[in-house]
């Protein structure tokens, strides 16, 4: 398979017609390749954008939610493609891909339901002779960059609120899912009507990136940027924003914690934290890295929840019993059997899984006894491991949660929702869910972290007002008297 770009509603090839490799991680065949675009090609892309805002802009709200809401009936008619090209491309599980394809098909709705959000207010104004306005516009080119980790709901999270607001976009895409997190989503737009130019496509090459971004971001015609991804390469996009003057929305990672109380009913925390810590093989920003349990049941916890990782299926995503499949590479699966190695060494107690990865596959893992001086207890894992200590009360649980530079998510297991309450409000994180674990999303809700895991706004109508200005307009109804 080879795909090209998209701008202007063309595939084209890259300027120089170069390709890079798209590999598929459990097999480590080559499942695509893709146009491997450079600075100019970004340029074009920007070009296309810009000529196309003013007729999106311009376009009636019940033009525009027609199309997403398109696009979202047919992501639901195409699920079966969805999954299995997620299964190839990052070894995302049927379970998983089902989930991609039901939350992103929920986004594009509520970006077309949000189409007609009021645009603005009257205000009271001191000046009884003009009408003062408050009024919210369409930025103009979005500059939106998509992860792999979960494709489809993140690709659509990048473009769809931009697109609702009446902004255009140039999405660069992950160089480990250009397929699913971008052209997947562009061509059921592209089929939902969507006009040639409102939403474009960059894929490149790993050695590319850095360029590319610049060249996106440093565009006089770029207004906005999201970025979803580590905290490292969003510092750096943030930066970049920052020097030219434009806002940008940052979904970084995390280092959550799923607090269990010593009210909590057991059986129903294990499979929430085995849902927390193992969903997509752990590779996901909210994942439960951290489970800071009451030591009045935390030998018991352990001990049921590394029985329960030791059953999960793992293997072939495409498996549709597979609950543990690959990581996204074998570098990565290496990366997290090294924090696991190095803990063990210091002197952390393996639960269950550990040993040495094969391929890119890596088992569901336990870890307990870590210290606060071990990376594991401290870097964010990205991978089927969770690691598990003991605290003494509810207020060294919520002092060890809180000790983190990150702040995504995070949850409380208790049978007391007012107790849970009170301690979601003590915890420094964007997200919490009380009775429940860290992973969540809703496409109504402001989704976003605070601290290293990022700042701004997704969802709702939160995610509507990143992408718009708002301007203050008057309409003076007299003439107004001027002292000279």
């Amino acid at each position: 398979m080879d795909r090209a770009l998209l701008i202007g509603g063309e595939d084209v090839p890259a300027a120089d017609g170069r390709t890079t490799e798209d590999r598929n991680p459990h097999t480590g065949q080559v499942i695509a390749h893709v146009a491997a675009a450079g600075p100019a090609d970004v340029t074009r892309a920007v070009d296309a954008a810009a000529s196309a805002f003013p007729g999106w802009s311009e376009a009636p709200p019940a033009h525009r939610r027609k199309i997403l809401n398109r696009a979202g009936d047919l992501l639901e008619e195409r699920a079966a493609d969805a999954a299995a090209l997620m299964a190839s491309e990052t070894g995302g599980t049927l379970g998983w891909s089902m989930f991609n394809v039901g939350l992103a098909s929920s986004m594009l709705r509520e970006a077309a339901a949000l189409t007609t959000l009021p645009i603005g207010e009257v205000l009271a104004g001191d000046n009884p002779d003009a009408l003062s306005l408050a009024i919210r516009q369409p930025a103009g080119v979005v500059a939106a960059f998509a992860p792999w980790n979960a494709p489809l709901i993140l690709g659509a999270r990048a473009i769809a609120a931009p697109l609702a607001a009446g902004n255009t976009v140039v999405v660069k895409a992950s160089e480990d899912a250009p397929l699913a997190c971008a052209l997947f989503l562009a061509d059921l737009l592209r089929d939902a009507g969507l006009a040639p130019g409102v939403l474009n496509v960059i894929t490149n090459d790993p050695a590319d990136a850095a360029a590319v971004a610049e060249t996106l971001i440093s565009d006089p015609r770029v207004r906005r940027v999201n970025f979803t991804g580590s905290t490292r390469v969003g510092r750096r996009i943030g930066e970049l924003a920052a020097h030219h003057l434009k806002p940008a929305v940052l979904e970084l990672g995390g280092k959550n914690a799923v607090l269990v109380l010593d009210d909590a009913d057991l059986e129903y925390a294990v499979n929430a934290v085995a849902f927390g810590a193992y969903l997509n093989s752990g590779q996901i920003c909210m994942s439960a890295d951290r489970v800071l349990v009451h030591r009045a049941v935390a030998d018991e916890f352990a001990a049921r929840l590394a029985e329960k990782a030791k059953g999960l299926p793992s293997g072939d995503p495409a498996d549709p019993h597979t609950v543990i499949g690959p990581l996204i590479n074998p570098a990565a699966a290496g990366r997290v059997a090294g924090l696991v190695d190095e803990a063990a060494a210091q002197g952390a107690r393996i639960l269950a899984g550990g040993g040495t990865p094969t391929g890119a596959h890596y088992p569901a893992t336990v870890v307990a006894g870590v210290t606060p001086s071990m990376r594991i207890h401290t870097e964010e894992l990205f991978g089927p491991v969770c690691t598990v200590l003991t605290v003494a009360d509810e207020d060294e649980a919520v002092s060890v949660a809180n000790d983190s530079p990150y702040g995504l998510t995070a949850g409380i297991l208790t049978r007391d929702l007012a107790r849970g309450l009170r301690v979601a409000r003590r915890l420094r994180t964007g997200i919490a869910h009380v009775n429940d674990q860290s992973v969540d999303d809703d496409p109504t809700a402001p989704f976003g972290g605070v601290g290293e895991s990022g700042y701004g706004r997704f969802g709702g109508r939160a995610g509507v007002e990143a992408f718009t200005d708002l301007r203050w307009i008057t309409l003076q109804q007299r003439p107004k008297q001027f002292p000279f």
